[in-house]
Order: structure tokens, then C-alpha cells, then sequence
């Protein structure tokens, strides 16, 4: 027996998504519910994934929809294409996750030179019939046979023109006659045939067309950026036609059983009258409110709302409908589980419970975790009209803006001065750390969603567009193709969607609702991993704590050494005797201890991870050709005896001597602190005196000392002596005892298929995941994100960007061996992840299947975070909320 390919919608539910696609399936489940659905029949995804890896239709699938057609011209009483009075279908696309725009639609399928004729006849409406046959050959051709649709709009207009109006409905059945003459003319022309005039080519021509519109452009970069498989494939749907464009006594329209941008109860929508659905979708016409239908057909409107609150209660959500009324009569085209803001989102959810729909945890399964980064950031005002001149990666959403600056000074200036700024620059370093906190917004024509200026960014809560390759700055201002924008203009960027807009785009300010908090405590209730934040200052972990963070999973300790501070640890570098490192290290000794204390304080009774200096040390110096070209001028200034030229050769010989081929994989992590042992002593000692001052003053700190970029065991087992000397010193000469923890990073390959000998000195473990992947793909992540990634996902190679979902064949493997044998070799081990996957809901379904006890992210995604960790924990993680 041959594959079943075919359901009539009488033999489908709403739980077939997977096989009839959410349309197909959703229209089966009308038609059961008895409620006013045209007949019809879908074909399923499986015969479009066949299709699409064989090149032909699968064998019996055409059989089956013969079958089925005849099935449903018995029901309606009439043939597809008859002369006389001819059955007419759309042909529909419909996957499994709602795509809207993005895949192709055919409506009036069976109109030709003669059905036309016995349509007019039957509806006694020449113009309608007219009209129809237009829109069928208009849809057939650019959708079927890939026309330019521009081509039949300048037709219309054209018709439009010559009669001095701006309305289709003002057309006369001749006007659409002669329409109808150049439309097939242009079809040949175009294409080197007549309009197809048999049904059954039509119909076979346009089911491969709904297959093929699978992997147009368009739903793949849909699929791409909604992270929607592409072996889904479409089904097919295949419906009678009923007609909103008969007259002023039909129409159709698209309807919310709640507001979709607040959640709020109600009814909301548009009806059009004497239209089609795509001219409701396309816009080309101003729809009415509901209320136009209420009061011109009364009985229809009673009935769809009748209709709206059955389908309300039996989805258990808010609905959305598509409708079309034929002389007085509604019928029902479309419903699914309606998009909506993160706003009604959390409304809904928090409603739906109260009012004793859904429970608890499929509230919280209803909200989308990725949609509340829309919720804590300032967005650009949704009402705006705006002109987009760039576009680069969305590394760290809200909107800024600001007067463009190039520099780090410049934007502390300005910030001193109180004007609002977005510093441009073609990558961000740590010396652009004052800048960054100073401006609005950052913008970076390099670099990648883990480059230094997003994780900084996201780390901060500022809005942050990196890899605008688009962009080529100059000294003083930057350009886009014929564009220019010097310094002192004012730009918006969105970091939310990656796009840089010319001039200022007015934005909103987020406001959290009660059933944010309300979502987020049930969340709280059903999350197994527990959720930290990474934070450097005391404010940040002050506004970690406030987002509901239960610890500090990464304190980078190499951001306490920018700004003011910098030029201590400039000094240690440039020392030339041991005298000298050790008073630099004193006076970094105590605004590191004063930091320590400021964060235990935020963070009293919560786990504090604190990593040791992580970078190689040339990242503290300034930049070598920077250096030669500011000695060049004092040279050429007659001033290279002073002694500002022998301090830039100072610099110059330090950044010789510190340089690396690939800094990366060179001396920095615990190997900087093996060379430079007073380094980590030194910073030991701060966090154990900060402790103590705490613990002086009734505090309860809890510290976790983290050595970086450990890959032998036998580094960790040195450090370890040392750290716990150190403290042991400390806290005797106190006389104060202080809890604390020793563990390591696990951020290279080695360090994981070694995970059982370097837990024998670990407390804990935390996944370093940003190195992890870098060093697993040998991928440079600043360079590949740019211009490779995006390739790679364009030809199908990747379907994710392995640095923003982990990877879990490569990177994921890497884990699930590492927490085994750590686990093995030490019972109970602490482990958790502090890279930028802690914030990836995704990511944080693969933590919770491989065990890890915590996540770590920026402060603004610990929300996001907290919700994620839910429903990866009671199963719902990944498609759960589309």
C-alpha cells in the first residue's frame, strides 16, 4: 500500500502540525468543531520533503489528490474548472511553525477563457468574475512562474490611470476584460506560452510551486533568523474558494480574540468589504475595524464572535482568525495561536491562569524567553519613520542615540559636557572602556557577537551593533556607500535588530509589568539550574541581584585595571626591577581589595566568582603603531630628547617584548600567572582582605577564586598552592576565617578530555564557553563572525552560529565529557557555564540535559535566563513557546 499523502481536512486535528502543517492542521480542527470552514484538503509535508530531494512528485501523490478532489467537487456539487459553473480553489502553503509572507499562495485556481464565462453566469456579477480571473492570472503568474509582480501592478495602474481613479473597485467588468487581455499577453511574453487553460495543469503547477516556495530567499532568511529547521518542509493546502470581492455584501477580514500588542481582553481586527485576503495582508487598501462589520452585517458579526470565543476556549489562548464573508454568509479561512508582543505575552499568561484555563507551568511555557530582551531595553518607537543606512549583528539590544564620536576620550568629554553620544569605532579594546560606559550606544564596523564590544556591551546593558562591514571609518567620520557622517552627527542605532539609522529615531523606555515578576516567580518554582550573572562592578551586581541573580558565575578582574587605574598596571609592565613590580602591585593591591569589597557587599550571602587576570599583558599597552606615529610627530617636532618621547619608547620596547603572533593561545590565563606570580598573589590577596573586611563588618561573603585557561592539571595544582598559602597568610594575620573555593575555567579542548585529573584540585568548574568554541572550531570568533558565519549559514553548511547556540556535537561533547569524568573523579563537583551561552535559551536546554547545577550571563539576560532554566526543566525548552 502506497504512502498516505493526502488528508482531507475531516481526517486531520490541530496535533498534526508536524505532517499537515499548522494551517492544514488547525483547518481540520475547525471542520471537527462543526464550525463554517470551505471543504478542501491538504497534502502533506513529507510529499513536499520528497519532492524536494527527488525533483518530482512522490510516486501515488497525484493519484491521492484526484481522489481527494473528487471527493470534494461531490461535497460542493460542482467540477474544478466546469464551464458552467466551476468549482475554484486556493492553493495554500502551511508549515509547522507559522511563516507569515513567507512561502506562496494561489487563489481562483480553475478560472480560464471559458470557466470565467460560467462564473459570471452563476453569479449573475460580471465584474467579480472579471476581477477574479485577473487576480488568478496576476497570482499564477508571478508565483507559479516567477514574473515580476512589479510588471502586472504597472498594468493595473496603468487601467487604473486611464479612467482617473485610484481604486480597483472603480473598475468596470470591461476595464477587468481588457486587464485580463494584457495580463495573459504579458504571461506569454514573458514565459514563451499562453496561460495554462487546463485545471488540472494549474493545479499541478502550483502544488509544485507551494513546494519550491519552501526554499525561496525570503523563508529561508525567516527560518534562519526564528531558528526553524530546514527539513520541515510545507504542506499544502488545498480549499474551495469563497469570495470576499462579490460585492458590497461580502468582504473579508483578520481578527484577535485578545489584543495582541497588550493582551488585553477584547476583540481586535480589520474587515475589508468587496476584497480578497491579500488586500488586507498587502495593504493596498485601508481596512475598518470590526465595528464596520457589526453594523453591516450584524448576524455575521454575532456569529464570529461566537465563533472566536469556542476557539479561545478550546486552544486555551489567544487566536487569531482569518474570515471571509460571501453575500452575508461568514465562512472561516484560517486560525492559529496568534503572535504577540512580550508584553500581552506575559498578560496573557498570567490571565489565562487566573481565569483557570492553563496551570502554572504552561504559563510559563507560553512566554517566549528571547522576547523579553525587548522588555528591559529602550526600543526604537514602533509609530517611527526612519531610513536605515547600515545593518550589522544585533550584538546587545535597545536603541541609542547619539552624536557620533570616534574615540574613547571624545566620548567622556562629551558625557562630562552632557551631550549624548554613540562611539563609532571599527573594533573595540579594553582601553575603550571609559568610552563605553560614557556613550549611548556602540557601533563596531568589525567583529562579532562575542567581540569584545558585545560582550562588554551586553555586560552593561547598552545597545551595541557590532560588524557593520558596510561602514568604512575614517579619522573623523565614517562612510555608506554615497553617504557620509561626520563626527558631531547625530545617528540612532537598534541593538536589538543590527540596524543604524541616519538622524534621531524617537524611542520608548521599557516598563516591567506586574506580570513580569509574576511570570518570573513561577518560573522560579519549576528551574532546576540555578541562574548567576557575570558583573565586574559593584552596579552591576547590584542590578544582577535585582534581575534575580543567585550568585556572580564570572567577575573579570582585568576590567578593574582600565580607565584611571590603567597606568598601575602599565607600570607593573614597565617595570625593570622587582622593587618597582612590587610598589605597582601595591597600589593595584588596594583599588582591586576596595572593588572586591564593593561587590561582596551587592552580592552579601551569594556566591561570588572571581577569576583571575585573564588577558595577555600587551592588551594594557597602547598600540605599537600608535606609538610610532606619535613618535614621528615629537620627532619631527624637534622633541625626541624630551621626556615625553622616551616614555613612548618605553611603551614601544614593552609592546615589543609582549607581542604574539596569536595572543589568543599565548601568555595569558594561569600561564601569566605562573611567569608572573605576584600577579595572582597580589590579586589573592585582595579578594581575601575584602573578605575579611566583610566579615568584620557582619557581612557573610562567599568567595570563589576561578583560575583561567588552566590545560594541564599539574597548573591548577600549583596555583592552587599558592592561593591557598596566600590566604592562609591573610587570614592569620587577621585572625579572621574565610570560606572560600578554588576552581578553574574549562575553556579548551584538553582541559575537558582531561576534566577527571583537573577536578582533583578543582572545587568547582565553569564552562568557559566563547574559548571553548573558538578553540574547538579553530575559529577566530572576531574575524569569522563577520564574514564566514553569515556563508556558512547562507549555503546551509551551519544552521546555527555555534557562538551564540552552543554546538553540541563539537563544543556540547566537550561538556557532557567533562561534568562525566569531573563528576567521576570528584563527587558533588560544582559546575557551571559563565560564556555567553548562559543567556542562550537553547544552550540552557543542552545545560540542563547535561547537568550543569548553574548558568551564568550579563545582568539584563539573567530574565531571560530564569525563564529558559524553567522550561528546559520541565521539558519545554526549544519549540515550546512557537
Amino acid at each position: 500500500m502506497s504512502q498516505k499523502w493526502v488528508y482531507e481536512f475531516a481526517e486531520g486535528s490541530k496535533d498534526m502540525k508536524g505532517l499537515l502543517g499548522g494551517k492544514g492542521a488547525n483547518l481540520a480542527e475547525m471542520t471537527n468543531l462543526g464550525l463554517p470552514v470551505p471543504p478542501g484538503f491538504t497534502i502533506t509535508t513529507e510529499a513536499c520533503n520528497t519532492y524536494l530531494a527527488t525533483g518530482g512528485f512522490p510516486e501515488g501523490l497525484m493519484d491521492q489528490v484526484r481522489e481527494a478532489l473528487d471527493s470534494l467537487e461531490s461535497k460542493m456539487g460542482k467540477t474544478l474548472g466546469d464551464v458552467n459553473d466551476p468549482l475554484l480553489v486556493s492553493v495554500r502553503s502551511g508549515s509547522k511553525f507559522s511563516m507569515p509572507g513567507m512561502m506562496d499562495t494561489v487563489l481562483n485556481l480553475g478560472l480560464n477563457d471559458e470557466s470565467v464565462k460560467g462564473l459570471a453566469a452563476q453569479t449573475e456579477n460580471e465584474r467579480f468574475a472579471q476581477d477574479s480571473y485577473r487576480r488568478f492570472i496576476q497570482m499564477f503568474g508571478k508565483i507559479v512562474m516567477d514574473i515580476d509582480g512589479e510588471k502586472f501592478e504597472e498594468l493595473l495602474d496603468e487601467a487604473k490611470k486611464a479612467i482617473g481613479t485610484e481604486a480597483d473597485t472603480d473598475l468596470t467588468a470591461q476595464d477587468l476584460s481588457e486587464l485580463v487581455l494584457k495580463f495573459k499577453a504579458l504571461y506569454a511574453s514573458e514565459t514563451g506560452s499562453d496561460f495554462p487553460q487546463d485545471p488540472a495543469d494549474q493545479l499541478s503547477l502550483a502544488i509544485k510551486a507551494v513546494f519550491e516556495s519552501w526554499n525561496n530567499n525570503r523563508a529561508r532568511v525567516y527560518r534562519r533568523r526564528e531558528k526553524i529547521s530546514d527539513d520541515l518542509g510545507t504542506a499544502v493546502n488545498v480549499q474551495s474558494m469563497v469570495f470576499g470581492n462579490k460585492g458590497e455584501d461580502s468582504g473579508t477580514g483578520v481578527a484577535f480574540t485578545r489584543n495582541p500588542a497588550t493582551g488585553e481582553k477584547g476583540h481586535y481586527g480589520d474587515y475589508l468589504p468587496n476584497a480578497q485576503g491579500e488586500d488586507v495582508v498587502s495593504g493596498s487598501r485601508n481596512a475598518h475595524p470590526l465595528t464596520f462589520l457589526e453594523e453591516r452585517h450584524p448576524d455575521c458579526y454575532s456569529r464570529l464572535i461566537e465563533i472566536m470565543g469556542i476557539l479561545e476556549g478550546h486552544y486555551r489562548d489567544m487566536c487569531d482568525i482569518e474570515f471571509t464573508v460571501e453575500q452575508g454568509t461568514l465562512w472561516m479561512l484560517q486560525t492559529r495561536v496568534g503572535k504577540r508582543t512580550a508584553v500581552a505575552a506575559l498578560r496573557l499568561a498570567v490571565e489565562f491562569e487566573t481565569e483557570g484555563a492553563i496551570d502554572k507551568k504552561e504559563a510559563v511555557g507560553r512566554v517566549d524567553p528571547h522576547a523579553l530582551d525587548q522588555l528591559l531595553h529602550p526600543q526604537f518607537d514602533p509609530d517611527a519613520d526612519f531610513e536605515i543606512i547600515a545593518k550589522g549583528m544585533n550584538a546587545s539590544p535597545g536603541a541609542a542615540v547619539g552624536a557620533v564620536v570616534f574615540t574613547s576620550a571624545a566620548a567622556v568629554e562629551a558625557a562630562e559636557d552632557g551631550r549624548e553620544v554613540v562611539l563609532v569605532r571599527r573594533m573595540t579594546d579594553p582601553d575603550d572602556l571609559p568610552g563605553m560606559i560614557a556613550a549611548n550606544g556602540i557601533l563596531t564596523s568589525a567583529g562579532g557577537k562575542t567581540s569584545h564590544a558585545a560582550v562588554v556591551s551586553r555586560g552593561m546593558g547598552k545597545p551595541c551593533v557590532c560588524g557593520a562591514e558596510a561602514i568604512k571609518i575614517g579619522k573623523d567620520s565614517f562612510s555608506v556607500g554615497d553617504v557620509v557622517v561626520n563626527e558631531g552627527d547625530v545617528i540612532s542605532i537598534d541593538g536589538s535588530t543590527g540596524i543604524v539609522v541616519l538622524g534621531a529615531v524617537p524611542t520608548k523606555e521599557p516598563e516591567l509589568s506586574p506580570e513580569f515578576r509574576t511570570v518570573l516567580g513561577w518560573a522560579d518554582e519549576y528551574r532546576r539550574m540555578g541562574v548567576w550573572a557575570n558583573a565586574d562592578t559593584p552596579e552591576d551586581a547590584l542590578r544582577a541581584r535585582d534581575f534575580g541573580a543567585e550568585g556572580i558565575g564570572l567577575c573579570r578582574t582585568e576590567h578593574m585595571f582600565l580607565g584611571e587605574r590603567l597606568p598601575i598596571i602599565q607600570r607593573f609592565i614597565l617595570a625593570e626591577s622587582d622593587l618597582d613590580e612590587e610598589a605597582a602591585l601595591g597600589d593595584l593591591l588596594e583599588v582591586q581589595r576596595d572593588d572586591f569589597v564593593g561587590i561582596f557587599e551587592a552580592m552579601d550571602g551569594l556566591p561570588v566568582t572571581i577569576r583571575l587576570l585573564d588577558p595577555p599583558l600587551h592588551e594594557f599597552l597602547p598600540h605599537r603603531e600608535d606609538l610610532r606615529i606619535e613618535m614621528a610627530e615629537l620627532e619631527s617636532a624637534g622633541k625626541k630628547d624630551s621626556d615625553e618621547y622616551r616614555e613612548k619608547e618605553r611603551f614601544s620596547r614593552a609592546t615589543l617584548e609582549w607581542e604574539e603572533a596569536n595572543p589568543m593561545l599565548g601568555l595569558r590565563g594561569c600561564r601569566l600567572g605562573l611567569y608572573k606570580p605576584g600577579l595572582y598573589t597580589m590579586q589573592v590577596r585582595a579578594i581575601i582582605e575584602a573578605a575579611v573586611i566583610r566579615k568584620k563588618a557582619g557581612g557573610d561573603p562567599r568567595v570563589e577564586i576561578m583560575v583561567p585557561l588552566v590545560v594541564m592539571a599539574e597548573e591548577l595544582q600549583r596555583l592552587r598552592k599558592e592561593i591557598v598559602a596566600t590566604a592562609t597568610t591573610v587570614m592569620s594575620a587577621e585572625g579572621v576565617e574565610v570560606d572560600y573555593t578554588v576552581g578553574t575555567m574549562i575553556e579548551v579542548p584538553r582541559a575537558a578530555l582531561t576534566a577527571g585529573e583537573v577536578a582533583q584540585d578543582a572545587d568547582f568548574f565553569s564552562f568557559g564557553t566563547n574559548d571553548l568554541t573558538q578553540t574547538a572550531w579553530a575559529f577566530s570568533r572576531d574575524d569569522v563572525e563577520a564574514k564566514l558565519i553569515p556563508h556558512y549559514m547562507e549555503s546551509g553548511l551551519l544552521t546555527r552560529n555555534p557562538f551564540e547556540t552552543v554546538d553540541p556535537a563539537g563544543v556540547g561533547r566537550l561538556v557532557e565529557i567533562a561534568v562525566k569524568e569531573g563528576r567521576e573523579a570528584k563527587a558533588g563537583l560544582k559546575i557551571g557555564v559563565c560564556g555567553e551561552h548562559g543567556g542562550d535559551p537553547e544552550s540552557i536546554t543542552f545545560f540542563e540535559g547535561a547537568g550543569l547545577d548553574y548558568v551564568s550571563c550579563s545582568p539584563f539576560r539573567v530574565p531571560v535566563a530564569r525563564l529558559a532554566a524553567a522550561q528546559a526543566s520541565i521539558g519545554l525548552g526549544g519549540d515550546a513557546t512557537r
